[in-house]
This record gives structure tokens, sequence and C-alpha cells, in this order.
């Protein structure tokens, strides 16, 4: 029988090239996470960048004008803005969302700070807020990074050791800024604890101000429930990524 027998041989990977598949995914691996460690970075820089230039703005505005961008009374005098004489606040020394008017003042005075602050030349921008409004928009409001609108406003809607936290101004960066962020840029500019220090954690964002609102911190003792940004003690919740979270400098 003429039969021929041939070797047959299974095919498969030799010890070199298991380990040059090992190192190309490690490389791959690796350029991913480094690639997502930028991408955080330049988001830190970008909120914090936002939020300090908007704060020279309105320290800038107080000791030029000797008053508060939105709540200042010469305004109509002073500054000029798209189409004439600015929209004036009524002085009595706080920024208000619902100010009594006083001579045909605005009652929105958070939302009027913006015009104030660029017609003046000191925030970078053009927003105008016509009268009567009571919504911000993209024409009157500037937003974070993430398409939120922003708020410079006199009122307690910060975290803080007290309960309730007291009225003072404060910048909110508005919502919908993920928890590694808003924790790097507290650590960075402050203590890292979101009750404390001058960067605080906020709920601050809802259907007429742009965005949901953040979920608000959980009652002492308790655990961390999906939707929570940070504990009650301040520590914020890194690993758990939360995406809709905020914070509040304070002026």
């Amino acid at each position: 029988m003429g039969w021929v027998m041939r070797e047959c041989r299974q095919g498969g990977f030799t010890l070199i090239e298991i380990v040059i598949v090992l190192v190309i995914l490690g490389l791959l691996m690796g350029g991913v996470l480094k690639g997502q460690e930028l991408i955080t970075s330049a988001r830190v820089r970008s909120v914090t960048a936002l939020m300090d230039g908007v704060k020279a703005a309105f320290y800038g505005f107080q000791d030029r004008f000797r008053g508060l961008p939105g709540d200042y009374m010469m305004a109509d005098k002073v500054l000029r803005c798209a189409g004439g004489a600015c929209l004036r606040g009524n002085g009595d020394g706080v920024i208000e969302r619902n100010a009594v008017p006083l001579g045909g003042s605005e009652p929105n005075e958070a939302t009027l700070t913006w015009t104030h602050l660029t017609s003046s030349g000191l925030l970078n921008g053009s927003y105008s807020m016509t009268a009567g409004e009571t919504v911000a928009t993209d024409a009157n409001t500037p937003t974070n990074p993430f398409n939120i609108y922003m708020q410079i406003v006199y009122d307690g809607r910060y975290a803080d050791k007290a309960s309730p936290a007291p009225n003072r101004h404060n910048l909110k960066i508005g919502a919908l800024v993920p928890v590694e962020i808003a924790a790097e840029v507290d650590r960075k500019a402050d203590d890292g604890i979101g009750i404390s220090g001058s960067f605080r954690y906020s709920t601050y964002g809802d259907a007429a101000t742009g965005g949901n609102a953040p979920v608000a911190p959980p009652a002492p003792a308790a655990t961390y429930s999906p939707g929570q940004c940070m504990s009650d003690t301040g520590l914020w919740y890194v690993a758990q990524g939360e995406a809709n979270c905020g914070g509040a400098s304070l002026l």
C-alpha cells in the first residue's frame, strides 16, 4: 500500500509571540488610561480657570465701581450695554434673584450680574439681559464646560457644617460636573472637603436655571445612595463616579 503518512501539526503561538501581544495590549491600555487622565486634567483646569476669571472680574467690579455687579444702582448712568444704558439693581448690597425693585430696578439681579461684568469690560463675552427676564439663557448667562448655566447670587445653597448654611455671595459652577472633576477642583483650590473652605458642594441646578439639581448629601451616619456626590462629612464619592455634581466658590 502506497499510503504516505503526513505529519500533522497543530498551529499555535510561540512564547515570544504571546509576550509581544501582551506588551502591545499593555501599551494600548496604558495609552487609554493616560488619555483619560489628560482629559480629566484638562477639564479640571478649564473649570478652575473659569472660576478664577469670574472671581477676578467680580472683585475688579467692586474695586472700580464701589458696588456689586447685578445690584449696581448706577449702572444706567455709568455702564453702556447693547442698545444704550444698562439695566440696574436696587443697590442694597446683595445680589438676589427676587430683589425688591427700587425706582425701576430689576428684580433678577443674579442674571443681571453677567451683563454688568461684560459691559464693564472686566469679563470676556457679551451677555445682555432684557428687562423683566427671569430665566437664564445663552444670551444673558455663561455656561460651565458642560454647557450648564453658572450663577452668582446671595444665598445658602451650598454645603456647610452648619445647617442651614448661612447666606452669602457665592459663584455656582453649575450642575453636570462629574464627581472626579469637582473633587479635584476642590483639592487644587481648597482643602478637598466639600463642606468647608472656599469651595463647597452645591445642589444648584434646576429646570429654570439649567440642568437637573444634583442630589443632596446623605443624612449623618447614612451610607451612599445612587446619585449622591458627597458624604455628610464632606468627602467626595469619587469611586462611585456620579456624573451630576456641582460646586460653589464662596465670594
